[in-house]
């Protein structure tokens, strides 16, 4: 059965959107793949203003994910891979967003918009690096068609992660 994705909205992070980050972020929950906790709010004010360069530079970045109220719930977008392990130099789409609109298809949504941004700025691929026991960001990776293509170790908590690709 499909359902209608709800409508959501995604703008170029602001400054004021690394404290809404930090504060819906700072969620055991929602953090359980990205090291457990938040990080200090001065790593989503650097976040948030790679992005503003990233939007001016590239034609894409990691988007504040809006809800239908103009509520900030999360990011979702994509940016240049910039680690020296994994997909490196490859463009990544992720998301990430506030445990309490989970399950509601908003991140399935934002990801769809992503996609056809990205295709429109020029790249011809994207992935998505999961940690292997995410199940909800992998059935994200499936509703958008994506394939695993890789597994990698991480490099500092030695834990599995699935590259997911897609040619756009």
């Amino acid at each position: 059965m499909n359902r209608a994705l709800p409508a959501v909205r995604l703008r170029v992070p602001t400054h004021e959107d690394a404290f809404a980050w930090h504060r819906i972020f700072d969620d055991p929950d929602v953090m359980e793949f990205h090291g457990g906790k938040a990080a200090d709010l001065s790593v989503y004010e650097e976040l948030t203003a790679r992005q503003r360069r990233h939007d001016a530079q590239l034609g894409f970045c990691l988007w504040t994910m809006l809800d239908e109220s103009g509520q900030v719930i999360g990011f979702t977008g994509a940016q240049p891979w910039e680690r020296d392990w994994g997909p490196t130099g490859e463009i990544e789409i992720g998301w990430r967003l506030a445990r309490e609109h989970w399950g509601r298809g908003y991140v399935t949504a934002a990801a769809r918009e992503t996609l056809e941004r990205v295709t429109a700025a020029g790249p011809t691929g994207v992935v998505a690096m999961v940690h292997a026991r995410n199940a909800r960001s992998i059935a994200v990776t499936r509703r958008l068609g994506m394939r695993l293509a890789q597994t990698f170790m991480t490099p500092v908590s030695r834990q599995e992660a699935h590259c997911y690709r897609l040619d756009l």
